[in-house]
């Protein structure tokens, strides 16, 4: 099996919080996800997020998905 390429996906969720005055771990009760695993999106080590947490931060954030995910691609 041929190694994992690593993806170009980058994650917002730092600035996102920081524009709500909101923390992650009040993040993570609101979307009801652990602070790890939420602290595993933020720092870019996510290899997948389901469509019902993304939607779940979404809601909580008041912004849409391309305000947390970006492509950092060439």
């Amino acid at each position: 099996m041929p190694p994992e390429e690593p993806h170009q996906i980058k994650v917002r969720l730092d600035r996102l919080l920081a524009e709500r005055g909101m923390t992650l771990a009040e993040l993570a009760e609101r979307v009801g996800v652990t602070v790890v695993n939420l602290s595993i999106l933020k720092n870019d080590r996510a290899k997948a997020i389901r469509f019902t947490t993304l939607s779940a931060i979404c809601r909580e954030l008041g912004c849409q998905p391309g305000d947390i995910l970006t492509f950092d691609g060439p």
